[in-house]
């Protein structure tokens, strides 16, 4: 399917709202749910750094550290992990529904290409948004942070922001975007795949919305590991 997306996609006709549509569901759709879970992260995670630091006294340190972790690794696994749960079983139960009514059938019928009516517009809209969404899962988990040391803890400003700075750098966000660009592709694949081939009514739509992010949420562990162990 990923090979037939890839083709269909630089074929007209092309359905450019259908593919706006599908960004406003993956992307504005999921602010939320990104920024309540991005500043919780951010904000555990410093409340952890503050006590784990403290031990050697360099509570300083935890900005750099909760930045470096956000931006490498907990921004876009998280992301796309809720991302998965919102809109990955979202793409498998709309397509498997089509598919068991046999409106897809119906589609082929009237000479219009399924992959490219429904799987194109999902599959491009997540790979750009994910990303997108990391980098504002990263942004808020800063903000979380910020809060719990510097407002909370009276952690130095000026030390806090300095860490930032030394430990963090640009290649790391980049490499983040990377990994929620892959992660993207891949969970929306996996969702729409699963929607496409499900059979026997009703239960099994609701068994291939299961199995789609199941085997999603896998798939981005396996990746991240992957990723991690090329991109460093």
């Amino acid at each position: 399917m990923f090979f037939q997306v890839l083709y269909w996609s630089f074929r007209p006709p092309f359905r450019f709202g259908l593919f706006m549509r599908s960004m406003e569901f993956v992307g504005v759709g999921s602010l939320f749910i990104i920024i309540l879970t991005g500043s919780f992260t951010g904000a555990v995670m410093a409340l952890q750094g503050i006590y784990a630091f403290g031990i050697l006294e360099m509570e300083a340190m935890v900005g750099g550290s909760v930045a470096l972790a956000l931006a490498r690794e907990l921004s876009p696994v998280l992301a796309a992990l809720m991302v998965t749960g919102r809109v990955g079983s979202s793409m498998a139960t709309e397509i498997g529904t089509m598919r068991v009514t046999e409106q897809i059938d119906a589609m082929e019928t009237l000479a219009v290409n399924p992959i490219q009516y429904l799987i194109v517009p999902r599959v491009w809209a997540t790979t750009i948004m994910l990303p997108a969404l990391c980098v504002i899962f990263t942004f808020v988990g800063m903000v979380g942070c910020y809060l719990v040391a510097v407002v909370w803890f009276q952690v130095d400003y000026g030390l806090f922001m300095a860490y930032i700075k030394s430990f963090m750098g640009s290649e790391d966000i980049i490499n983040g975007v990377i990994k929620a660009s892959v992660f993207g592709t891949g969970l929306s694949v996996i969702g729409c795949y699963k929607g496409y081939t499900a059979d026997g009514g009703a239960r099994g739509v609701g068994a291939a919305t299961t199995t789609a992010v199941v085997l999603a949420s896998v798939m981005i562990f396996v990746l991240d590991y992957l990723l991690t162990a090329m991109m460093f």
